[in-house]
């Protein structure tokens, strides 16, 4: 992906800040980040070692079920509705399944029914998040228990994330999304222009005890939990089931699974 002049300019113009602050503003970021990526759950909280998601393909029958599960977040976290394609900002949306395993075009076990219907995408909360490699100020960055998180006030726009994620899933606000809010949920912040925002696994509502908006939506075909716990129900549902995950040949090490359950062994 080619970046204009403007873009270009724009970039340096943020390094340069950074530079005009030496060390002092390094050292300060870097501090700041490692104190929240090593988060302490408030009580009530639902912790885990390492949180993952399985999303059951063959359980969506709908276009309301996928309907259901994108509203419910869009809802709760104030994403504004934008027409316009290449202003739209999307935590979780459907693709293809072209679009979406560009690897498996080859899978001649799979049933064509498979390939022909859409699949939920969201951020992938990466072992290895390239986005956060990237990131000069560390606006984006992972926490303890796996989630990669997005400070959008620290943001400053440069939208090196989304140079770096592999799988499209930020979005940079190049308008006031406000105005594009339906209905405005006064318990969770709005944007700005000019941020990158991306799903978070919904931590405010883990924080409350509480599993991500579009899991409890899902009537049981997404489950959510801790992946390193052996007695998890993801746990469970991973060692019985045959999944794939987004581009695992780029070393990301991608947190969302799908469930194949319609694969074949013609």
């Amino acid at each position: 992906m080619g970046i204009d002049r403007r873009d270009f300019l724009k970039m340096a113009g943020a390094s340069a800040i950074l530079a005009i602050g030496g060390l002092t503003i390094v050292e300060d970021i870097t501090k700041d980040i490692a104190q929240a990526s090593e988060f302490t759950p408030e009580s009530g909280a639902i912790t885990a070692g390492k949180w993952a998601m399985v999303i059951d393909v063959a359980k969506f029958k709908t276009e309301d079920d996928y309907k259901r599960v994108i509203n419910a977040c869009n809802s709760i976290h104030n994403i504004p509705v934008i027409d316009d394609p290449k202003s739209e900002v999307k935590w979780i949306w459907t693709d293809s399944f072209e679009h979406t395993f560009p690897e498996q075009q080859e899978e001649v076990h799979m049933k064509e029914s498979l390939k022909e219907m859409p699949f939920l995408l969201l951020c992938n909360h990466c072992e290895h998040p390239p986005c956060v490699r990237v990131c000069p100020t560390k606006a984006t960055f992972k926490r303890s228990d796996g989630i990669v998180m997005q400070d959008m006030h620290r943001c400053i726009g440069c939208r090196f994330c989304m140079a770096g994620c592999p799988y499209g899933s930020r979005s940079f606000n190049w308008t006031d999304p406000r105005p594009h809010i339906k209905e405005e949920n006064p318990d969770y912040p709005t944007r700005m222009k000019g941020v990158v925002e991306k799903c978070t696994f919904c931590t405010e509502r883990l924080a409350e005890g509480l599993e991500p908006a579009c899991v409890e939506a899902s009537n049981g075909a997404m489950v959510f939990g801790d992946i390193t716990d052996a007695n998890s129900e993801i746990r469970k549902v991973l060692n019985e089931a045959y999944t794939i995950r987004r581009k695992p040949e780029l070393g990301t090490g991608p947190k969302v699974y799908y469930v194949m359950g319609g694969a074949d062994n013609a």
